[in-house]
């Protein structure tokens, strides 16, 4: 499900106004700076990921979740899918299909460093209203720190604090938590989220752990080839 018109200029106004998207990068693949990179997908599908912000090659193809972390989990969920590796560049293509994908910001930063509070809260009404009303589901894998304490943004204090005591636990990858959002209207869901380490390459304490991970929580939330949807 696309972006309402109305959403796809919102955001094009916000990164108008936003210093720190990569422009280089965006020059050199040809592609539009004020344009969203947000993946999205079906209504009714079961499981969604959130994640930090658009790499280089996310850029290039215009498709988030589809760089090198992109691919360990996108590989992750073929193999648990199908039973086997996955064969190319369009198997992993075919199997972000099933599954609903946003991103704290959908823009590429400078330098890959994450988003500052500032920007993350400029966008954060927009993209919550994008997730409530875009996608049915409400069980999200989220990838890394920035995208887990992305839920406490303008929310009660008393919420930041559990969800940042929440990541400080050990335990904290094999657990969930439940947390309402709230968007730019008022209008409030709550989700249930399952934290995951972010799985860049240069995140090298947990990177070779991640496809076990990812493979403990979809055993966990029974993610099977004919439950994938609501």
């Amino acid at each position: 499900m696309p972006l309402t018109n109305r959403q796809r200029e919102r955001f094009r106004t916000l990164a108008a106004e936003t210093d720190g998207i990569d422009l280089e990068v965006y020059q050199r693949f040809e592609r539009d700076p004020l344009e969203p990179i947000i993946g999205l997908g079906r209504r009714d599908l079961r499981l969604g990921f959130f994640g930090r912000d658009p790499g280089r090659d996310e850029v290039r193809f215009n498709e988030p979740f589809i760089g090198a972390g992109g691919q360990l989990v996108r590989k992750a969920l073929y193999r648990h899918l199908y039973g086997e590796e996955m064969p190319d560049f369009d198997a992993a293509e075919e199997i972000g299909e099933h599954f609903f994908w946003i991103n704290t910001v959908p823009y590429k930063p400078v330098g890959n460093k994450a988003w500052s509070m500032k920007v993350k809260r400029r966008f954060h009404g927009l993209v919550s209203e994008v997730l409530i009303s875009h996608w049915e589901g409400r069980t999200l894998i989220t990838l890394g720190r920035e995208a887990f304490l992305w839920f406490g943004i303008d929310r009660p204090e008393e919420e930041r604090d559990r969800l940042e005591a929440f990541w400080k636990r050990e335990d904290r990858f094999e657990n969930h938590i439940d947390v309402t959002l709230e968007d730019a209207h008022g209008k409030t869901q709550t989700f249930t989220l399952y934290p995951l380490p972010h799985p860049s390459p240069l995140n090298q304490t947990w990177y070779r752990r991640f496809p076990d991970l990812l493979k403990q929580r979809l055993e966990q939330l029974d993610v099977r080839r004919d439950n994938l949807t609501l």
